[in-house]
């Protein structure tokens, strides 16, 4: 079958791995296109590693330039510090080994963390350190005082003006050099434990060796010293005191048991081993025997129920019932005997009635003894209905008795918890004198030290090497801060990407951005990245719906200047190049350009037939050939209102007859926003092609021009994204094999293709003059 004799089908049926090899595409049920490749994007969550990298590479140079402004800092910030000497000294906190328990029992206790905590922060207090400014004089020494000279920033300026870096010092009173020194000392100290030891590091750092080994020793020796100095032969009087204590509360527990004792007597009340009564505990084994009768009544009544329906022969006592199975056997045998001499004899033979009669006497027996257990159960049951009754009634009498003893019991509780009162606070009185006792005769040391810190030799800061991590991480965060900042800034389209995400459109095809100066030559030339990437959007648009190419195509953009008239003209001339029979159509009767880019009179066109102003003989200048595929309809006179000429009749019924005399008709529409004429325009098109640019309209702008638009009835196949610059890393690749020195397919073009795109085939010198139309038309 041709091209023309499937009109909805613009070229060949396949195109193998060619410009939509980037799409796997499909379409609904109305034949319309719609991208898998843009479903899945749009389920995807998380980071997108690739984009981070995108952004890293195309802001390269500024991370580069941040990092060498970090690096280069943190070397004049190192470069200006005063280098640091560390000191350190481990001491040993020495919790209370033993306890004495009762039975003279010695076990050790496990340590707690809160002594060496309480240990840490006196180490830390502020009277620890008057101590230690004290024991070494610091107040007095003006080399402590003040810092050392060094590059500074405070040390430049006072050398700039030529003023002093030491505070005068003898000006001070002895309060407030000891002050100072307090406060230096307390901001350089620190004091940390070792984990799973017992041991307590004591850190110092001064911009001296010296200082920094004498302060980190002292304050470990003073630490011992305050603490010998704070304990005190204080375990007589509190063992007095606690002895007083222990008698008064021996009379009160004493008093307060025979109290008790009284009114337990008086009351009548008698307590078992625990704190229940005798009435509870034999509520409890009344409602326990209580429930196990009220079981056997209910399992006596089953079986009665059982026995007055008929079926008391069946019942497991019955089954049973060793006599009453001897007699159901003899019973089988005879009944079996009379059957076999049945057939010999009549009933009425002598030899037939005696075995008859011995029948009947053992069914008579059975029936006796059946009688006798089920009478018997009937009797059980009734049993058990007397033995509920009696129970419940004397569990009402205990209840009573209860509630009677509930009303004595409380002021008998009263008493006794007064009783455990004065009992506990005993046991802990004489618990605490034998602690006291005990802890005067073990008394030991509480912390001793294990290492005493040495003069140390070089300076623990600043380092290098930390310093350059730490310029370079926060120079890199600067940067991505950098980076995030510019990207909210930056509101256009930069990769399709953005244009799928935010219009949830497929991207068609990706033109790339041509330099004015070059825009004729990439144009003229077939084998540029500029045709090449049209020819991608020709190749998706013709699987764009079920039957191939829509009949009637329109192209429009959000904005002006964003190349969708080159868009438009491009299409039907690479159509055209396939053998289709295309019809281009100038449908912006306010700013037409379609005339200059053909070099073409503009006197009469598609406003004029809308407006009914042509005769039949002018018909044949609408429409002109421009090539042996592509016919032109220019926009004509421009009329004063171009939105009611398209939403005509007119205009409605033009399209349907322009679209039968060709294989696809291409609309150039102007832009949507601000204007109609593409709403119009799109609900009478078979499909809309919306062509996007590279970081010129904003996506709200963007978004809004969609919404306008569909809002309308149109049906929007995608996107084309125009303009895209091929400096970009992400294109580079792309654009650099089809470039002119790489690109040849294999040597050499397929002959069809240098013929469809040559200036014989198509009648028209791509290299006329009116190619130099600016691209952003």
């Amino acid at each position: 079958m041709s091209i023309v004799d499937h009109p909805r089908h613009i070229g060949p049926g396949h195109i193998g791995n060619g410009p939509l090899a980037f799409l796997d595409a499909s379409h609904d049920r109305h034949g319309h296109f719609r991208s898998h490749a843009h479903e899945a994007s749009g389920q995807e969550e998380g980071i997108d590693i690739l984009r981070l990298f995108r952004h890293v590479v195309h802001y390269r140079w500024l991370l580069v330039a941040m990092a060498a402004i970090g690096l280069v800092g943190a070397l004049v910030a190192t470069m200006m510090m005063t280098p640091r000497y560390r000191a350190t000294a481990r001491l040993e906190v020495l919790v209370p080994p033993a306890k004495i328990f009762r039975d003279m029992e010695v076990t050790s206790e496990r340590s707690d963390i809160r002594s060496y905590l309480t240990a840490r922060e006196k180490l830390r207090s502020r009277s620890l350190a008057e101590r230690v400014v004290l024991d070494l004089g610091l107040g007095e020494r003006a080399d402590f005082l003040t810092p050392r000279g060094g590059l500074l920033p405070a040390n430049i300026l006072n050398w700039a003006f030529g003023a002093s870096n030491r505070e005068d010092i003898p000006g001070y009173s002895g309060e407030e050099r000891a002050r100072l020194a307090v406060e230096k000392v307390l901001a350089n100290l620190s004091v940390e434990p070792i984990a799973n030891t017992n041991l307590l590091s004591i850190t110092y750092s001064d911009p001296q060796p010296e200082y920094a080994y004498q302060v980190a020793n002292q304050v470990a020796r003073s630490f011992i010293d305050q603490r010998v100095d704070q304990a005190g032969d204080t375990s007589s009087q509190a063992r007095k005191f606690i002895q007083e204590q222990v008698l008064q509360a021996k009379g009160r527990l004493q008093k307060s048991e025979e109290a008790l004792v009284d009114y337990a007597r008086g009351a009548g009340i008698t307590i078992t081993g625990g704190d229940d009564s005798l009435i509870a505990a034999n509520l409890t084994e009344i409602n326990r025997a209580l429930a196990l009768a009220i079981q056997e009544s209910l399992d006596y009544g089953r079986l009665v129920r059982q026995i007055d329906s008929g079926h008391g022969a069946s019942l497991e006592q019955v089954l049973g019932s060793e006599g009453l199975e001897k007699l159901r056997g003899r019973l089988a045998e005879l009944k079996a005997e009379y059957r076999q001499k049945l057939t010999l004899f009549k009933p009425g033979f002598p030899e037939m009635q005696q075995l008859g009669a011995q029948i009947r006497e053992i069914e008579s027996q059975l029936k006796q003894g059946i009688g006798a257990i089920t009478e018997a159960i009937r009797i059980k049951h009734g049993e058990t209905l007397a033995k509920v009754d009696d129970l419940r009634n004397k569990l009402s009498e205990l209840e009573a008795e209860q509630a009677a003893y509930q009303d004595k019991n409380i002021q008998y509780t009263i008493l006794k918890r007064e009783v455990d009162s004065d009992r506990s606070q005993y046991e802990s009185l004489i618990a605490k004198l034998n602690e006291v006792a005990v802890g005067s005769e073990l008394r030991s040391r509480n912390a001793a030290i294990v290492d005493l810190a040495v003069l140390p030799r070089t300076p623990y800061a600043p380092r290098l090497p930390v310093n350059l991590a730490m310029g370079l991480v926060l120079s890199l965060l600067t940067g991505a801060a950098a980076i995030y900042i510019l990207e909210l800034l930056d509101s256009g389209f930069s990769d399709p990407e953005q244009v799928e995400t935010e219009l949830q459109l497929p991207v068609l095809g990706v033109v790339p951005a041509v330099d004015e100066r070059d825009f004729r030559q990439a144009m003229a030339d077939p084998r540029s990245s500029l045709s090449e990437g049209y020819r991608s959007l020709r190749a998706s648009l013709q699987f764009s719906g079920a039957r191939g190419a829509p009949g009637v195509l329109l192209v429009t953009s959000c904005e002006a200047s964003e190349g969708k008239s080159t868009t438009a003209c491009k299409l039907a001339n690479d159509f055209g190049a396939l053998g289709a029979k295309v019809l281009l159509v100038d449908a912006d009767l306010r700013r037409p350009v379609m005339h200059r880019l053909f070099k073409l009179d503009n006197a009469v066109g598609l406003g004029n037939m809308l407006t009914n102003t042509v005769r039949r003989g002018d018909l044949p200048r609408l429409i002109r050939q421009v090539s042996a595929n592509v016919s032109v309809m220019t926009a004509g006179t421009p009329p004063p209102n171009p939105a009611d000429l398209l939403s005509s009749p007119r205009m409605r019924l033009l399209l349907p007859r322009l679209a039968n005399g060709y294989d696809i008709v291409v609309i150039d529409a102007p832009p949507i926003a601000g204007l109609s004429d593409a709403s119009i325009l799109g609900r009478v098109a078979d499909a809309t092609l919306l062509v996007v640019s590279a970081n010129h309209v904003t996506r709200k702008a963007a978004r809004t021009a969609l919404r306008r638009i569909r809002t309308a009835g149109a049906n929007v196949l995608g996107v084309a994204f125009t303009k895209v610059s091929a400096r970009k890393p992400v294109y580079r690749h792309v654009y650099k094999y089809l470039s002119r020195d790489a690109y040849g397919y294999g040597g050499r073009m397929a002959g069809d293709e240098v013929a469809a795109l040559s200036p014989a085939r198509s009648g028209q010198h791509l290299g006329h003059p009116a190619w130099r139309v600016r691209q952003e038309v």
